[in-house]
């Protein structure tokens, strides 16, 4: 009998410590600012889409949309606008995508056919163009310009100039969506196939031009990993962790319909304006709910 309480009782001292250790261990690299433990996001893939054949898609419609981070629900793809490094755990969208296009982690395409890609330098010229020059005063050791008595005039120079890429002029993003109903369950479905953003480029006269960079492919798993490790903010719940890959796929933003294929191969604001161009994209819109209702009625 007394062996048997000695036998239990090393093994309730060496499960006990094995514990105390754990929360040691624990202890010493837990986060400072977590109570609680958080799973390690870093690492994760992101789930591949379910496989679809042409046969079955009996409706399709590529439809363009706008999402603009001004409107208040879009604002936390726009901060924390810090450069590209992560602040509390978050990154702004534009600098998670040009994080992953400088490491080669997120491909680039010259437009929205995504035919061909471009490599690093070939998007950033598209960015911020080539280097110019510009004639600038010529500066002494002191940094003051030079006066030359001679020709009566400061002393001039050529200077190369290059321009830089900002990503708190980004203010809109462009989606390119596909619209399909799948005959397999009868449902309508939506995946996004393409994302450019709107951007102030520097022009060679020292002023700015709103642009639209080159377009990622959203539905390739090289861009849906990199969106998968990065958690977007949720302004009601801290705890939430959403991924950008999560709020494309969930539809976690408020858009508006820019653009649908069409015989003319034009926008909405090439043949609309004003009140009238938001009631046209109201009414596609609504025409692609009203497909799957529609479709299947009796």
């Amino acid at each position: 009998m007394k062996k048997v309480l000695i036998y239990v009782l090393a093994i309730l001292g060496y499960c006990t410590t094995i514990n105390a250790q754990s929360i040691i261990d624990a202890d010493e690299q837990r986060n400072p600012n977590d109570f609680y433990e958080r799973g390690n996001v870093i690492g994760k893939k992101a789930m591949p889409y379910p496989s679809l054949r042409k046969s079955d898609v009996v409706w399709d419609r590529v439809i363009w949309r706008e999402v603009d981070f001004n409107e208040k629900f879009n604002q936390f793809f726009f901060f924390p606008v810090n450069n590209e490094t992560s602040t509390q755990g978050r990154i702004s969208l534009i600098n998670l995508i040009m994080k992953g296009v400088r490491n080669g982690e997120i491909p680039v395409y010259e437009d929205d056919d995504m035919v061909k890609e471009l490599d690093l330098a070939e998007a950033m010229k598209l960015l911020v163009g080539d280097p110019y020059n510009k004639r600038v005063e010529a500066l002494d050791e002191n940094g003051q310009p030079i006066y030359d008595e001679e020709i009566d005039d400061y002393v001039m120079k050529d200077s190369l100039v290059t321009r830089s890429f900002d990503s708190t002029s980004v203010m809109k993003i462009r989606l390119k969506e596909r619209w399909y109903i799948d005959k397999q369950d009868t449902r309508q479905k939506v995946r996004i196939v393409g994302l450019a953003f709107q951007y102030l480029k520097e022009t060679l006269t020292g002023g700015q031009a709103l642009e639209w960079s080159f377009w990622i492919p959203m539905d390739d798993m090289r861009v849906r990993n990199v969106f998968v490790n990065a958690n977007a903010y949720d302004e009601n719940n801290d705890v939430v962790e959403r991924s950008y890959d999560d709020v494309f796929i969930q539809r976690y933003f408020d858009s508006y319909i820019i653009r649908e294929s069409n015989v003319y191969n034009r926008s909405i604001s090439d043949y609309l304006t004003g009140e009238d161009a938001i009631l046209e994209s109201q009414r596609i819109e609504d025409e692609i709910f009203n497909v799957e209702s529609d479709m299947w009625e009796y």
